[in-house]
């Protein structure tokens, strides 16, 4: 390996060691700040995912994809935010395996009620290091890397909108 190319590989190794190590401090500072007396940060984020969705839902397999969480965990939760009516399943009208989870109206002003308070901490928890400028330098980097990474050879797309005949929330 080349003089050139081992800088390289070690820039990219310290670039996302960093990376990483500001993700886990500000989630762990978020998630300390997280107002979760009506939903857990996890299932904050199912309903951030669908509230971004057209109608507010996506196939459950596209939602996992949206997720860092394991199949089956995301099953777990749909289900405990179903059993109080913060989302619902409805059939997969192109796909008869298929299940679309929506945020009820319910739903989605538990989600709106937590995203304003959320949202005053990402800008005190992330705001706080960075100026305006750097912000959005960060925007952009990180935008650049996630389309970089999600078109590299092998990798798939997980999002596909859902029939326009689909129950509507």
């Amino acid at each position: 390996m080349s003089e050139t190319r081992r800088s390289e590989k070690a820039t990219a190794v310290a670039a996302w060691e960093a990376l990483f190590r500001a993700q886990v401090a500000v989630m762990r500072s978020l998630n300390a700040d997280f107002p979760g007396d009506e939903i857990s940060f996890n299932e904050y984020d199912v309903c951030f995912n669908l509230s971004t969705q057209p109608g507010r839902r996506c196939r459950m397999r596209d939602l996992t994809g949206h997720l860092l969480l394991t199949q089956p965990s995301v099953s777990r939760l749909v289900d405990r935010l179903l059993a109080r009516g913060i989302v619902e399943k409805q059939p997969d009208p192109t796909d008869a395996r298929g299940v679309i989870v929506a945020l009820t109206p319910h739903g989605f002003d538990v989600y709106r009620q937590v995203a304003v308070q959320h949202a005053a901490s990402i800008a005190q928890q992330v705001g706080a290091g960075l100026s305006d400028p750097e912000l959005r330098t960060l925007t952009e980097l990180c935008t650049k890397l996630r389309l970089a990474v999600g078109t590299t050879p092998g990798r798939r797309s997980t999002v596909r909108p859902v029939a326009a005949d689909a129950a509507t929330v």
